[in-house]
């Protein structure tokens, strides 16, 4: 995973989910890089036939179980096919043993821009042998009365200036949490800073030595224009912050301001805090990436080109925008009006 540039955050989900798979092998006695059909199979039945530990539980041990879903399970089984390939490749894994893990299937539905071959030949694809069939699951978006809500509702500018940052750009919060002071153009112009960009704006970076290990995920760097709006609540965000002397030491954008070590980088754990007090004061689910995809669906909606949210997304596939576009009540209520209106006008 690091040597293909993933995220920290990315290397600690593969961890955990190849930790499931090898104590399951260690609990049966099953040589983790020789797994048999059986064993493979086995284990994806495992994953949602047993209750997850109380631990793992935030409610009481006397609740009823929980159990992981098959989309979890599909999570799980793709990082131990992806680990068992990666042995195959090293020799670590013997060929017949990732000969396992996928099968081919016939496309009978083609995916938007899949190309098929002038005779199909290309219709057949190889797919994972141990996927349950599961529904593509519903994103969520958050109206633009919940995200004021949330940030009327917050006491901390930082934290304000973070959600309303995310809400209007769309930004991931590795991204977000990446960001140097070097990377916030707020004036009206830059040429003084040597960027030729007009308007209060930002930079996305890839680096990979920030100290917090904030990734931003495309290697691409993008240039993201801000409002107003997101100038003010990054001045009353800098008010607060220069409050705390340690925070001058780092040009870092998000720092620790009310607990040690202050002054210090927000990492990943700490804006997982932020969002789940967010959450329950809220009344509603709030993520980072509920924003950006909130942000995304925003822009679809008015009316913005795809290849413009594309772009300000940082997506490199035209594909990856599918999953923004969401079908409201208000809009097939309007399709109808319209078509009433046009019938009765004939």
């Amino acid at each position: 995973m690091r040597s293909k540039g993933r995220s920290p955050n990315t290397e600690r989900v593969y961890a955990g989910r190849l930790a499931l798979y090898l104590n399951y092998c260690t609990q049966r006695r099953i040589e983790w890089s020789r797994p048999s059909f059986m064993a493979l199979s086995g284990l994806q039945q495992w994953l949602v036939t047993t209750p997850l530990p109380a631990r793992s539980r935030r409610s009481p041990t006397t609740a009823a179980p929980r159990y992981r879903s098959q989309g979890t399970a599909n999570a799980v089984m793709t990082a131990v096919t992806d680990f068992l390939r990666f042995g195959a490749l090293h020799g670590w894994v013997p060929a017949q043993t990732a000969g396992l893990l996928s099968e081919p299937k016939l496309l009978r539905y083609l995916p938007a821009g899949y190309d098929a071959g002038e005779r199909g030949q290309w219709r057949q694809v190889q797919v994972s042998a141990f996927r349950f069939q599961v529904s593509e699951p519903g994103y969520e978006d958050l109206s633009p009365q919940q995200i004021r809500r949330m940030i009327a509702d917050t006491p901390r500018a930082r934290d304000c200036f973070l959600i309303a940052l995310l809400a209007a750009t769309g930004l991931r919060i590795g991204e977000a949490l990446g960001l140097r002071q070097e990377d916030l153009h707020f004036l009206a112009s830059s040429r003084s800073l040597g960027c030729p960009v007009e308007g209060p704006h930002l930079h996305v970076r890839r680096r990979t030595d920030n100290p917090n290990r904030a990734l931003a995920k495309s290697r691409h760097s993008r240039c993201l224009p801000v409002t107003p709006d997101i100038v003010a609540f990054y001045t009353d965000y800098q008010h607060e912050r220069n409050q705390v002397a340690a925070a001058a030491e780092t040009g870092m954008v998000f720092v620790n301001l009310f607990r040690p070590p202050l002054g210090r980088a927000m990492t990943y754990p700490n804006a997982k805090s932020v969002f789940d007090r967010l959450a329950r004061r809220a009344g509603h689910p709030a993520r980072p990436h509920t924003l950006r995809h909130s942000a995304a669906t925003h822009w679809l909606r008015e009316g913005v080109d795809r290849d413009v949210v594309q772009k300000l997304l940082g997506h490199a596939s035209p594909l990856s925008m599918d999953r923004y576009r969401h079908v409201d009540e208000s809009e097939t209520r309007a399709a109808v009006d319209r078509a009433q209106a046009w019938r009765e006008n004939q």
